[in-house]
C-alpha cells in the first residue's frame, strides 16, 4: 500500500492543543521521573512514528500512515487476527461464496457506529460504491478491479458480484484499504472528507474511537466498549499517537522511555545503535516490504516505446542492489529481483535470471545501442525524504552514482515532501521516481494487481492485455503448483518484455518497545498490520 497525495485543511480543536500540551509536558505521557521511577500508566500506551496520515478518508488514500489508523476505527467484514496470516469474519458474522461470481457477507446483530447511527448493508454497499465512484488517483480503487457490483439483500446481508469466478484473493481485499465500512449519514458520497469532519462526525466501530485529533502530531484514541471483533478488546484503553518529522527524534525519544513503542521508520544505524540499549527491545516481524523504482511510460527518456523499453533494461542491467543492501541500510533491507519479494509463496528472481545479479555495463550499453539512443541518456529521478526513512537520500545518491558512473546516463536527482510529492506523481510530475510497498494481505497477488492491472495505483500508464489476462488467471486458479507457474510466467514477462517498474529491496517490520511493554510481536506479523488492541504495559 502506499499514499495519497490529497492535502486536507487541518483546523487544530481547543482539545487537541490541549491534547498535545499535556503529552509533552509529560514526556509524551510515559516516560521516567527525574529520581528514576517509572512515570507511565498501565491504562495507556504511546506510540511514536514518523509514518504521516495523508486522510483518515477511506476512499482517499492507499498508504500505510493512513491505514494504520483505519485499521483501528474503522468496522471491516474481514480482518486478520492478531499472529494469524488468514483472514476472519470481522464486522461479519459469515463470509462465504454462495456461486462461483458471487461472495456474500452476513453482518453481525445491532452494530452501531460511535455517533449511534445503524451499521447494516446498505453501509457496507455505500462503503464499496463510494471508493469506485470518488476513484482518488492515490485512493484504493485498484484494489477492487475485480468487483462488479455490490448488492443489499437485506439489513444484514451483502452480496459482491465478481468479474472472474473464484476470485481466491476477494476475502482478503475485504480486510484492506478498501475495506474499512464507513457511515452513509456522515460520509459524502462523491468527495473526500475533511479529517476534522470525520472525527467529529464520530462514524466508527473499530476497536477505538478517536478523541482528539490534532494531524500528523498527535492521535489520541480511546477504546471502543461495543466493539466484538476479532481484533480483540484493547488491552490497554487509551492509547496516543505521537508524530515525528525526523527519525532522529523519534529514535530519541525511543531511548529516553519518552514513547512506549516506536514503529516506523528508524534509519538502520538508529536500529543497530537500539539493538544495543537494554533499556529497550528491537521486535522484527516477517518481512514484505518492497522499495522499487516506477517509471512513467509517457514522459521517461525514450522517443518511441521500444526506445523507453531499451532505457528501462539498461537501467535494470546496472543497478547495484547488494551495494544498496550493504552500504545503505546494512543488511535490514535485502535485494529484491522481483515485484514479488522472496519469502512470499509463489515469488521468483526474474531480474536476476535475465539481467544478472550484478550489473552489466556491457549489456546496458548494448541496449541502448541497439535502441538508437544517444549517451550519456538524461534521466529525471525524483526520491522522496521523509515517507520511506531517513536512508531515501543515501540510497538515491548511490543510485545516481551507480547509473551515472556507467557513463551511460546522467541523472538529474531531486526530492519532494511526502503530501505533495504524492500528489505530483499522478500528475505525471515525475519521469522516474522511488515508491515503496507495505502489502495489503499476504499473498503475491498483492504484489501484482496494484501495480500492473488496468487502473493501477502506480498510474504509470501501463496496461498491458498479456499480464491482464495472467493476473485474472493467476487470482482464480485455486491449485497451488498450477497458479505459482501462472505467477512466474507473469514475473517473467514483466521483467523480460515490460519493466513497468524496477524492484530493488525487500524489508522487515521492525518495532522498537520499552521492556515493560508487551504484544508488539503479536501485531508483527505476516498480515502487515499494526493493532494497538494487542499493546499493554506490565
Amino acid at each position: 500500500m502506499h499514499g495519497s497525495g490529497r492535502r486536507n485543511k487541518r483546523t487544530v480543536t481547543a482539545i487537541s492543543v490541549v491534547g498535545v500540551a499535556a503529552l509533552l509536558a509529560a514526556g509524551c505521557g510515559s516516560g521516567r521521573t527525574d529520581d528514576g521511577g517509572d512515570a507511565s500508566s498501565g491504562d495507556s500506551i504511546v506510540v511514536g512514528t514518523t509514518d504521516k496520515i495523508v486522510t483518515l478518508d477511506p476512499a482517499g488514500a492507499y498508504d500505510n500512515g493512513s491505514f494504520t489508523p483505519m485499521n483501528q476505527v474503522y468496522p471491516f467484514l474481514m480482518n486478520f487476527a492478531p499472529g494469524d496470516a488468514t483472514p476472519k469474519p470481522d464486522a461479519a458474522e459469515k463470509c462465504e461464496f454462495t456461486q462461483p461470481v458471487v461472495y456474500t457477507c452476513t453482518l453481525k446483530d445491532g452494530l452501531k457506529f460511535a455517533n449511534g447511527n445503524p451499521l447494516t448493508a446498505n453501509s457496507v454497499k455505500f462503503s464499496y460504491d463510494r471508493i469506485l465512484k470518488i476513484n482518488d488517483p492515490n485512493g484504493p480503487a485498484s484494489l477492487l478491479t475485480q468487483l462488479a457490483k455490490t448488492d443489499v439483500v437485506d439489513d444484514k446481508t451483502v452480496a459482491f458480484t465478481l468479474k472472474n469466478a473464484n476470485d481466491q484473493t476477494f476475502p482478503q481485499v475485504l480486510a484492506t484499504n478498501a475495506g474499512p465500512i464507513v457511515d452513509e449519514k456522515s460520509f459524502p458520497a462523491d468527495k473526500i472528507m475533511d479529517d476534522n469532519d470525520i472525527v467529529k462526525a464520530k462514524p466508527f466501530a473499530g476497536p477505538f474511537t478517536i478523541e482528539s485529533y490534532d494531524k500528523n502530531r498527535l492521535v489520541e484514541y480511546k477504546a471502543n466498549p461495543d466493539y466484538k471483533g476479532i481484533l480483540g478488546k484493547a488491552k490497554t484503553p487509551q492509547v496516543s499517537v505521537k508524530y515525528y518529522a525526523s527519525a532522529d527524534n523519534l529514535k530519541l525519544d525511543t531511548q529516553n522511555n519518552s514513547i512506549d513503542v516506536g514503529f516506523r521508520s528508524y534509519s538502520p544505524t538508529d536500529i543497530d545503535s537500539l539493538r544495543k540499549d537494554d533499556k529497550v527491545t528491537v521486535h522484527e516481524g516477517p518481512g514484505g516490504e518492497l522499495r522499487y523504482i516506477v517509471f512513467n511510460l509517457n514522459t521517461m527518456p525514450g522517443g518511441t516505446p521500444e526506445q523507453k523499453l531499451a532505457v528501462r533494461k539498461a537501467i535494470a542491467s546496472s543497478v547495484d542492489r547488494d551495494a544498496l543492501s550493504r552500504d545503505v541500510y546494512k543488511g535490514t533491507y535485502t535485494p529484491a529481483y522481483s515485484s514479488i519479494p522472496q519469502g512470499v509463496p509463489g515469488a521468483v528472481e526474474s531480474y536476476k535470471d535475465i539481467y544478472g545479479a550484478t550489473p552489466n555495463k556491457e549489456a546496458a550499453a548494448k541496449f541502448l545501442a541497439d535502441a538508437g539512443i544517444p549517451t550519456p541518456v538524461p534521466v529525471s529521478l525524483q526520491y522522496n525524504p521523509d515517507h520511506y526513512g531517513g536512508s531515501s537520500s543515501e540510497e538515491y545518491a548511490a543510485i545516481k552514482s551507480q547509473l551515472d558512473g556507467t557513463g551511460l546516463f546522467n541523472v538529474n536527482l531531486q526530492s519532494t515532501e511526502w503530501v505533495t510529492y504524492q500528489k505530483e506523481r499522478t500528475q505525471d510530475a515525475y519521469p522516474l521516481y522511488q515508491l515503496g510497498w507495505f502489502p495489503d494481505f499476504p499473498d503475491a497477488d498483492n504484489y501484482l494487481t496494484p501495480f500492473f492491472a488496468p487502473n493501477n495505483f502506480l498510474q504509470s500508464h501501463f496496461e498491458n492485455p498479456v499480464i491482464t489476462d495472467l493476473l485474472v488467471k493467476e487470482t482464480t486458479e485455486p491449485d497451488r503448483t498450477k497458479r505459482d507457474a501462472i505467477l512466474k510466467e507473469t514475473q517473467d514477462q514483466l521483467a523480460q518484455n515490460f519493466i513497468p517498474m524496477l524492484p530493488l529491496l525487500a524489508g522487515k517490520q521492525i518495532a522498537v518497545a520499552a521492556k515493560n511493554v508487551q504484544g508488539v510481536d503479536d501485531t508483527l506479523d505476516a498480515s502487515f498490520k499494526f493493532r494497538y488492541t494487542v499493546l499493554s504495559k506490565g
